[in-house]
């Protein structure tokens, strides 16, 4: 069994890439004990001075795809590799913006997730809590971005390009090669083509 955490945020089209690969592969069969981390961009890009983006009632539209996925991650976890893809392929693939709740609604509700217990637990801001205490937690690997992930006490950031389109198997050599690169080359500090192949 390989662990890891990998973090998300349902804006980025790279971590959309890593988690439906992830998603794949895990429906595939995969032996992976993978930890799903909420990470904000919107804190990276805050105004100094400005209030944390979990505690600023005006950015609430911002996090509201991320507390949902939080919410069905904690409280309905049987249904959240399910909701994890609808709400990226609903931001990426259909360009719904994730930003009011009528339309995480229409996302989740077709996957079987209970809207109205995300409803409240959105409204009882715990979700916001949960994304504050795993944002600080990466802080301790100087993330930067989505996805990152942590094997151990090591953190990548990987910008891979591509969705799945060969089936769980495919997605789990991709990810798993991944993983072997982080084990094996430590040194290996920035690997990056200068250009985009395809």
């Amino acid at each position: 069994m390989r662990s890891f955490s990998v973090s998300f945020d349902y804006r980025c089209p790279f971590a959309k890439n890593i988690h439906l690969h992830v998603v794949a592969g895990l429906r595939a069969g995969a032996p992976w004990d993978v930890t799903f981390v909420p990470w904000t961009l919107n804190q990276v890009h805050r105004e100094e001075g400005d209030l944390d983006v979990w505690d600023d009632p005006k950015k609430d539209e911002q996090l509201l795809a991320l507390a949902a996925g939080v919410s069905v991650r904690d409280h309905q976890p049987e249904l959240f590799l399910r909701a994890h893809e609808a709400l990226f392929r609903a931001r990426h693939d259909r360009s719904v913006r994730l930003a009011a709740q009528g339309e995480i609604d229409e996302v989740l509700a077709p996957v079987g997730v209970d809207v109205t217990a995300v409803r409240d637990d959105i409204a009882s801001r715990r979700p916001h809590k949960v994304i504050a205490e795993s944002f600080h937690d990466f802080e301790r690997f100087e993330a930067f971005g989505v996805p990152t992930f942590v094997v151990g006490d090591d953190a990548t950031f990987v910008r891979y390009m591509v969705a799945p389109t060969n089936g769980g198997a495919a997605s789990i050599t991709v990810i798993d090669s991944l993983l072997d690169l982080m084990a094996a080359q430590p040194e290996l500090n920035e690997f990056k083509r200068t250009t985009i192949p395809y």
